[in-house]
């Protein structure tokens, strides 16, 4: 059986309850993960979770500067096929109110100064990514979050005070420490987008890279600035993220419940045709350094 990997954003430093838990250091060639991967079983259901803090225990590290390749190295060497992600996002709409979950499928990239790749060195990799969320576990994760935590909707919350959830939309993902200025907010909204953040890249390109089907449920906690009056700070963000923590939990765990055991789709074989480099030219540092990641294609 596979391994469902959860990775936790800001406000979601524990794992979900897990029996017969361990603690599991990785060392991987892009350095150490955030924090050691939490393993155990999901409640009694048999399925081995793999958990793992995007910022670390003790949220030490900026967006720009987190370890992305070796988290997601770590999470492969543990076995996963499958993530699930949380982000804490701002809203770029008037109707997804903070305490609205969205599962995006689509990614807008604005950031500047990340290691994108797990490849390079002397082997190129030219991958699809089209679809940057795959479209199965979208669904799969949508409909898990309006079973544990709310109904369908377009954000904020419905007559009998459920949790909105809106599948679709796209992210987008700015460089940060810094929230965005008024011009940028202002331009994002104007083109459609629907929520801003600052991890999903290069989360989701590696998770595609290293063939991991990769979703995520975002949370909404602030209207970023473009909405007249509007102003985020960091004690709206986290509180709001607090808040929004536990139907989130309650949806992944859904999520992870529910997901057939015999789940498979595209991203299981997206490196299929895509290295452009013939093997015996490839260094021989590089090959031991992707093997787990490119092994059967070499």
């Amino acid at each position: 059986m596979s391994t469902i990997g959860f990775i936790g954003g800001s406000g979601i430093y524990e794992a979900l309850p897990l029996n017969d838990v361990r603690e599991v250091e990785f060392d991987t060639p892009y350095g150490e993960p955030s924090d050691a991967v939490t393993i155990g079983e999901f409640a009694d259901t048999g399925r081995e979770i793999a958990f793992l803090p995007r910022h670390g225990s003790n949220h030490g590290a900026s967006p720009t500067d987190l370890p992305y390749r070796a988290n997601m190295y770590a999470l492969k060497r543990a076995g996963v096929t499958h993530v699930f992600a949380s982000n804490a996002v701002g809203s770029l709409k008037e109707d997804l109110e903070p305490g609205t979950l969205v599962v995006p499928d689509q990614i807008y990239d604005r950031t500047k100064h990340r290691d994108l790749s797990f490849y390079g060195d002397g082997v190129v990799v030219h991958q699809p990514f089209a679809d940057p969320y795959s479209p199965e576990l979208v669904d799969h994760l949508t409909e898990a979050a309006e079973s544990a935590v709310g109904s369908e909707g377009d954000g904020g919350e419905d007559d009998d005070g459920d949790t909105q959830v809106v599948k679709g939309g796209t992210y987008v993902c700015i460089e940060g420490p810094q929230y965005s200025t008024r011009a940028e907010s202002e331009f994002y909204k104007s083109q459609g987008w629907d929520v801003v953040g600052m991890t999903a890249i290069p989360e989701a390109k590696l998770a595609r890279e290293a063939e991991i089907a990769y979703a995520t449920i975002a949370g909404v906690t602030d209207y970023d600035v473009w909405k007249a009056d509007s102003e985020v700070t960091l004690e709206e963000v986290l509180e709001n993220a607090e808040k929004n923590q536990e139907a989130i939990k309650a949806a992944v765990e859904e999520a992870v419940r529910t997901l057939p055991e015999d789940h498979a789709c595209d991203a299981h074989t997206a490196l299929e045709g895509t290295v452009n480099t013939p093997t015996e030219a490839i260094p021989e540092e590089t090959r031991e350094r992707v093997e787990p990641l490119l092994g059967e294609y070499l």
